[in-house]
């Protein structure tokens, strides 16, 4: 078996990045929406490209972490020359080019050298203070909400209670939120960092009831903080801290999706405030929330696009998991409504998405995020809480693919099949190696763009490590389930939750397509124009 060689995996690394490069120049000169099948190949394979990129420092710590980043390469290689083969000059290349990876591929990629690696799933490197933080939130993750995940999921049922209140006693909703507001962000580059390891844990144990509890409060406070006044910030980051005030998103519309700066949702400037009317969609633990983080278009002209959109608090009685329908006293005259109706899902329970119709609902001016200074500016603050969100569902993603291999690896040890453990087949060695492998680089990849948040940096690394990591948690999970075989498929094991929640992780937080077109592949022209 071949000995690992960092030398050898750099010289890889250099190989597929000058094979990005040319299919970017490539893209660029055709524009991307005519060449939206090469412009997709070439956002995904370029973010492999980045991960590969991380684990060459990681290859240096050690024999074990050199074994795991050369099969990474190695495979992110495969990946890329994959996409490209038979299409060689929609990338800008000849097909010989192809070729200089063979050697490395061929030696790092063998069945042999994989399924050497379905045991070794690598040390983290986390300093001591992050192995505090991933002690104290796994230790929750694993006390309390674990033991309800798979009856949350079976029944469809409400986060509990105690896995809120639990959670904002041990600071999980003030992670990004500064100390002087409440928090415990202290603004060093270590705050994006303990975020992304206490995603992972509490992943593990629930995604929806978990790992995605922290992220709503997360993206309204990042909005606040990069547009909200001084006493927005003192009134609102507090309460977001403690988990006193639970948030929602109401970003997405019926007709629009992903395309937000199209958006329909009206605000009506009106004595003392606005008047907001409009449906929005796939708004996530709506019905618990105590605020809606709302979108909404404050200036009729639709040619401003997202110029015309600005952001407001709005808040809201809690309402029932099954549906609610409030009104209110609307102080500009008439009554105000509010209706939510469920959407019911295949995964990702606990937490609940709505459709929700608001009708004449009054707004006070001071619930303007930024007050008159913010109007128009809407649509970049919530950017600045999506962008982190991005990190934050990878970070959920590799906390699925950490529990799914796990329960994998501790299935193949006990099921026998024609009288052997089935972890003594070649193949499924092969498989446990790979998810090994893509796991490490994914949590690798995760810490190098928190890094880089933290300097306020990685805007396109952070949508590059979430569009690789969510298509990888599919694969991971769906192989984890697979090694279980009949009983992967049964409620009873958990391993079928991992893989209905993984599906979600590509759709939300920005949608694999448009993610990759309109903001990878663009933002890569943009960095070699």
């Amino acid at each position: 078996m071949k000995t690992p060689d960092m030398q050898l995996a750099a010289e890889a690394v250099e190989i597929a990045k000058i094979i990005v490069s040319k299919a970017i120049a490539e893209v660029a000169a055709e524009g991307i929406d005519a060449n939206q099948v090469t412009a997709y190949d070439l956002a995904h394979g370029a973010s492999g490209v980045e991960a590969a990129r991380s684990m060459l420092d990681y290859g240096a710590k050690g024999e074990v972490e050199a074994r795991l980043s050369c099969a990474f390469i190695a495979d992110v290689l495969a990946d890329l020359v994959s996409r490209v083969y038979g299409r060689e000059e929609n990338w800008g290349i000849t097909p010989e080019y192809l070729n200089k990876a063979h050697a490395f591929i061929r030696d790092f990629r063998s069945p042999e050298f994989v399924a050497s690696l379905a045991k070794v799933p690598g040390p983290t490197h986390l300093d001591v203070d992050f192995e505090l933080v991933q002690d104290t939130f796994a230790r929750f993750a694993r006390e309390v909400i674990a033991p309800q995940a798979d009856e949350i999921h079976r029944r469809n049922l409400d986060v509990p209670e105690e896995v809120i209140s639990g959670l904002g006693e041990i600071g999980a909703f003030g992670l990004s939120i500064p100390e002087e507001f409440g928090g415990f962000a202290s603004g060093s580059e270590n705050d994006y960092l303990a975020m992304v390891v206490a995603t992972e844990e509490l992943s593990k144990a629930s995604l929806a009831s978990g790992g995605s509890l922290i992220t709503r409060p997360e993206i309204l406070a990042r909005a606040l903080m990069r547009g909200g006044t001084q006493e927005q910030k003192e009134y609102w980051l507090p309460k977001l801290a403690t988990g006193e005030t639970m948030a929602a998103v109401a970003v997405t519309e019926p007709d629009y999706g992903s395309d937000v700066a199209s958006l329909a949702t009206s605000a009506t400037r009106t004595e003392g405030g606005w008047i907001l009317n409009g449906v929005k969609t796939w708004c996530t633990f709506a019905a618990r929330a105590d605020v809606l983080m709302v979108l909404a278009r404050t200036n009729s002209d639709r040619s401003l696009a997202h110029r015309g959109l600005s952001l407001f608090i709005v808040e809201k009685p809690r309402g029932e998991s099954e549906g609610w329908a409030f009104t209110q006293d609307n102080p500009a005259g008439g009554v105000g409504k509010m209706e939510g109706r469920p959407i019911d899902t295949v995964g990702y329970r606990g937490m609940h998405s709505y459709e929700i119709a608001i009708d004449n609902w009054f707004v006070p001016q001071s619930n303007l995020v930024g007050d008159d200074g913010g109007l128009g500016k809407g649509f970049y603050f919530q950017m600045e809480g999506f962008e982190n969100g991005r990190i934050q569902t990878a970070a959920r993603a590799i906390g699925l693919m950490q529990v799914a291999y796990e329960v994998a690896l501790a299935y193949a040890e006990n099921r026998k099949v024609f009288g052997s453990p089935i972890y003594e087949y070649q193949l499924t060695q092969y498989k446990l190696g790979r998810m090994a492998y893509i796991i490490q680089a994914a949590r690798q990849f995760s810490y190098h763009v928190s890094a880089l948040m933290a300097k306020g940096e990685g805007a396109l690394e952070a949508s590059m490590v979430k569009a690789y990591v969510c298509r990888a948690a599919e694969w991971v999970t769906r192989e984890a389930m697979q090694i279980h075989g009949g009983m992967g498929y049964a409620e009873e094991y958990s391993v079928s939750r991992y893989f209905l929640d993984a599906r979600v992780l590509s759709i939300f937080e920005g949608a694999d397509e448009t993610l990759s077109l309109k903001v990878i592949a663009r933002k890569l022209i943009d960095s070699q124009s």
